[in-house]
């Protein structure tokens, strides 16, 4: 029987997160747009991850993804490493340096499992990956292991109460009379890969335990808000309904602590 990673590995493999649609060739001008998109629907990561701030500094990024943000971290200058599950996003992101002319160590990394020393790393990055990770608390633990002292965690993972939880509910488990399936169970069967995880508030907070200076906030996204083409495993009539109905003046005047991504900052304490 398949172990739940192996699962979550072969979902991946199939194809990294956006490549369907951002990268058809995988040239330059493919990359290129991708990176634009990227930032104009998710305009907080900048500010977020402070990519100039770490010229000189060791940074590992976990969950390469296409590469969008490793390539900011390359072009600020750091010293920089990345990791993924997948063979696939590696294989993008290495031939993504090759067309940019940029450098960085890349290989296949199992995020529970760092192959650093302790203490390697100012920075760890990591954007909507470790959520995926049968074990995301181990996962958690390691990025704080291979932290220096006193560096910094930049993570995103998702949060448990958002409108994208809601409507999946809506869709899988009310519309289906299943109402006492839980948003867990939603978000495990329906959202990205098998087992995909969401998190309270405290519950994110628990996850870097004995961390310094933690921070965490929720953002409305597009999917939230159902302003892109985000969703297209769920595509059909009720969304194309909900698209053009959708009270987002609302939502985000009342409703703002809804949103799918929590953004969570630390550092490793000195002892």
């Amino acid at each position: 029987m398949e172990s739940s990673k192996e699962l979550v590995q072969q979902f991946w493999e199939e194809a990294s997160c956006g490549e369907k649609l951002y990268l058809p060739d995988r040239s330059r001008e493919d990359f290129l747009r991708q990176t634009g998109i990227r930032y104009e629907l998710e305009p907080f990561i900048p500010d977020f991850a402070e990519f100039d701030k770490y010229r000189g500094k060791e940074v590992l990024e976990i969950g390469v993804g296409l590469g969008a943000d490793h390539q900011r971290f390359a072009e600020a200058g750091a010293k920089l490493h990345g990791i993924d599950l997948t063979r696939r996003a590696v294989d993008h992101v290495l031939h993504r340096f090759r067309v940019m002319g940029l450098s960085s160590d890349l290989a296949v990394g199992d995020a529970e499992n760092l192959e650093f020393p302790d203490g390697t790393f100012d920075l760890v990055y990591s954007w909507g990956v470790i959520h995926h990770s049968p074990d995301t608390g181990r996962a958690a633990r390691e990025i704080l292991r291979v932290l220096r002292p006193g560096g910094e965690f930049k993570v995103m993972i998702y949060h448990r109460y958002s409108f994208v939880g809601y409507m999946l509910w809506i869709r899988y488990a009310f519309m289906k009379l299943r109402p006492f399936k839980s948003l867990d169970q939603i978000y495990a069967r329906y959202l990205e890969s098998p087992g995909t995880k969401a998190y309270s508030v405290a519950e994110a907070r628990d996850l870097f335990p004995g961390a310094a200076g933690i921070d965490v906030r929720t953002v409305l996204t597009h999917g939230d808000l159902l302003t892109s083409e985000a969703g297209q495993r769920h595509k059909g009539m009720m969304l194309s309904v909900a698209r053009a109905i959708w009270p987002r003046f609302l939502i985000r005047r009342f409703f703002k602590d809804h949103g799918l991504f929590m953004l969570i900052r630390g550092r490793k304490g000195i002892s």
